[in-house]
């Protein structure tokens, strides 16, 4: 996964009227932990980071107070409305670190014939990968499953690197049948009048 550079200033001012004041000049306050060390308050370039973020368990590389630090993000927080972020928290890693994160699952192929419908019961696995080849998702094939059959984390194929964090025997995907719509009152009335007169 690709290192992205954030420019950084250590925050010396706290309390929501200085989150008001950095977020109205386009910056987003954060905060740095991990490794035993003290967490530093930061904050960061708002259009860069929400860029950054689009990718899933992006790398972020860092200069706090002239020294360099790689990081993940942990925690984002986001304006309910508006969507922008509030607050990230940034978790301190190494290269050759191992750490848990949460990764995508995406389904590709096509369920047997019939009305079946696929359901994530999880969307996500919780994997154990390096922090520098932390994989952004994984894909799983569906491909001829029929209702009643289902995916568990343990059959999911994980990328070079990575192993299972989490329960293997979770289901992360199952197929279920098309539920029939019930009839509507007028509907069943009508249907009991023509047996009626049968």
């Amino acid at each position: 996964m690709a290192e992205i550079k954030l420019a950084t200033e250590v925050r010396t001012e706290f309390g929501k009227g200085a989150a008001r004041r950095i977020r109205r000049a386009n910056q987003v306050p954060a905060v740095v932990y991990g490794h035993g060390a003290e967490s530093v308050h930061i904050t960061l370039p708002g259009h860069e980071l929400l860029l950054a973020l689009r990718t899933a368990n992006v790398l972020i590389g860092l200069e706090i107070d002239g020294k360099d630090a790689l990081v993940i993000p942990k925690a984002v927080q986001r304006h309910p409305l508006k969507g922008t972020i509030e607050h990230v928290d940034l978790l301190t890693v190494k290269r050759g670190e191992k750490v848990n994160v949460e990764i995508a699952v995406h389904a590709e192929g096509d369920l047997a014939p019939g009305a079946n419908l696929l359901e994530f019961v999880q969307n996500t696995l919780l994997v154990e990968a390096e922090a520098t080849h932390i994989p952004e998702s994984v894909t799983v094939s569906v491909e001829g499953l029929d209702a009643g059959d289902s995916i568990a984390a343990k059959d999911i194929p994980l990328p070079k690197g990575s192993v299972l964090a989490g329960d293997e025997d979770a289901i992360v995907i199952q197929v279920v049948a098309a539920q029939a719509e019930e009839p509507s009152a007028d509907e069943a009335a009508a249907a009991e009048a023509e047996g009626a007169e049968a």
